[in-house]
């Protein structure tokens, strides 16, 4: 049975805003793509690189990994380019009284 966190208020995480959330021993990165909200694992599966702090593309829903520039498709976790190729791990959004909130097992 999956696990709910509270990330934060919808207010606070505007359209082209990310942000990571701890949870247990994995960090996730929560981006708020033109006004949709999507989760997905912040590490790179090329090099385990945090990829929020890459460039986040609304117009593509897309992230960017700032060390060799793997874009991640953050609907599905799929690698778009390489260095990567191997998917990052999603996770279902609830939004809940305006908070954001993850579905996590």
């Amino acid at each position: 049975m999956p696990e709910t966190i509270t990330v934060c208020p919808l207010a606070e995480l505007p359209p082209g805003s990310k942000r990571v959330v701890e949870w247990e021993d994995l960090e996730i990165g929560v981006f708020n793509c033109a006004g949709a909200i999507y989760a997905i694992e912040d590490r790179c599966s090329h090099d385990d690189g945090p990829l929020v702090e890459g460039r986040l593309d609304e117009a593509a829903c897309t992230i960017e990994c700032p060390r060799h520039g793997a874009r991640f498709d953050l609907r599905t976790g799929r690698p778009l380019t390489l260095p990567a190729y191997v998917a990052v791990d999603t996770y279902p959004v609830v939004i809940d009284d305006d908070v954001i909130k993850l579905e996590v097992d």
